[in-house]
């Protein structure tokens, strides 16, 4: 994502894919305005917070006429870089690993997982989803400096070591679905999704909060 002249939150950051997607359907169905209470009831984040987001961005609307829905999504698009190609790799080719090659981002034409890698020999050489499997030990060798961003879909015991190996070839931020906690410079981004206890935390609030 693009520098802004004025550093957003991260919270605003995290939303602004959200807003993006949605933004894709409207433009998709032939909408074409959009109020901040209708992006509110889609994407279920309020209508205050949706207007502070973007207040960031400066006039993205007007009052008493909503968003336009094609300025929004071409502004949008530059935002978050989505006329360039994210070039990704994975890291383990295990179930979860497997699932991900699958899938690709087939919604997402600017993010593809491009390459990955496991250490099981029978794997190697092998493609799943269109997506070759390279020996781990040749990371350094395979990727190129285009590549930056990694999902680390390893068992917990190796995610440490292996994120030191990525941080020394050049990855720039990590998507890590291990319940390990990484340890990298500050230089590199890791975004942590231990699906354990999302699925804990949305039991919990099944039982404590029901809608």
């Amino acid at each position: 994502m693009k520098s802004e002249p004025t550093k957003i939150p991260q919270a605003t950051a995290k939303r602004l894919p959200l807003y993006y997607r949605f933004l894709e359907n409207l433009s998709a169905s032939g909408k074409q305005r959009v109020s901040s209470t209708e992006l509110s009831e889609a994407v279920k984040v309020d209508s205050a917070t949706i207007r502070r987001d973007f207040s960031y961005f400066g006039a993205l609307g007007k009052k008493g006429y909503g968003y336009n829905v094609n300025y929004l999504l071409s502004f949008f698009r530059k935002t978050l870089d989505q006329d360039e190609l994210t070039k990704v790799i994975l890291v383990g080719v295990g179930n979860l690993g497997t699932a991900f090659l699958h899938y690709n981002f087939s919604k997402n034409n600017n993010t593809q997982i491009v390459m990955a890698f496991d250490v099981d020999e029978s794997k190697i050489g092998s493609e799943v989803g269109g997506v070759q499997i390279y020996h781990w030990k040749d990371l350094k060798e395979t990727i190129n400096q285009e590549v930056t961003v990694a999902i680390l879909t390893v068992p917990s015991a190796q995610a440490q070591k292996i994120a030191d190996q990525l941080v020394d070839a050049g990855i720039k931020a990590i998507l890590n679905f291990t319940p390990a906690r990484l340890d990298v410079p500050d230089t590199v981004r890791v975004h942590h999704i231990d699906l354990s206890v999302e699925l804990q935390s949305l039991v919990y609030f099944l039982k404590h909060y029901p809608v």
